[in-house]
Order: C-alpha cells, then structure tokens, then sequence
C-alpha cells in the first residue's frame, strides 16, 4: 500500500502552514478578522479535487493528441450549515479551450479522472456532479 504524508504547523493564533510529502507549503487560516492570511482548510478539499482531476484530464488529452491550450475547473461545494459543515454535494465544471477539440475525447477524460485515476474524487464519500463546457480558438 502507498503511504502518503504531510504536515500541520501551528504558526500563530488561527494560522498553520500545510506541507506536503515533496516540502511544498501553504499557508492555512481560519477566516475572521484576526487570521484572514491563508487558505480555508475546508476549501483545499476543493482545491485538492479540481487540481487533481486537472491533471489527469490533460494528460489523458495529450494521449489522446488533442490540442488544449487552457484548462479551467470551476468547482463548487455545498456544505451543511452546521458542524462540522460537511460537503453534500460537489460540483465541477470544466471550461477547456483548445482548437478542433473532441467532445467524446473530452468526456472520456473527464470519465476516466472521474471513475478511475483521480484519488481525491474517489475517496469523497458525497455527492459528486460535472459539467463540461468547449471554448473553441482560432
């Protein structure tokens, strides 16, 4: 079994920095007045899922030889008003530009990140829902 691992440091008040297992950082917050430097915790959850499936829908693509000149995945979670806020739903809407790009082939990748590669959509336990969306450039 693979083994993943990261670290929280507390830095100061509501603050922490976040690193990851190649010494990559962020800095996290909570979101008052006091503590507004960094990232909510809540929303890397989103973040971790859009950067995810983004990596594995452009590779797929470059498999597939098409020609995507940008990627964007607007994603958007709906969580419980209560604790521990927990997300229920999961939207992502992909926004990929490129010319003479596949519909199918895009839809394949979207699928296959979806069902299959990306590790973060596969461990979420709520509802997840995409979209995608072809902007065609000259």
């Amino acid at each position: 079994m693979k083994e993943s691992q990261v670290q929280v440091k507390w830095v100061d008040k509501l603050e922490f920095v976040g690193t990851d297992s190649t010494k990559h950082s962020l800095v996290m917050s909570s979101q008052d007045e006091e503590n507004a430097t960094g990232l909510k915790p809540s929303e890397l959850l989103l973040l971790g899922l859009g950067g995810c499936t983004a990596v594995d829908v452009i590779m797929i693509m470059r498999k597939k030889r098409q020609a995507v000149t940008g990627l964007e995945i607007n994603v958007r979670g709906e969580q419980d008003e209560n604790p521990p806020w927990a997300f229920r739903h999961i939207h992502l809407e992909y926004v990929v530009r490129g010319k003479g790009l596949s519909e199918k082939g895009l839809a394949q990748a979207i699928q296959l990140s979806e069902e299959k590669y990306c590790s973060v959509r596969n461990t979420l336990a709520c509802e997840v829902t995409s979209s995608y969306r072809i902007v065609e450039e000259e």
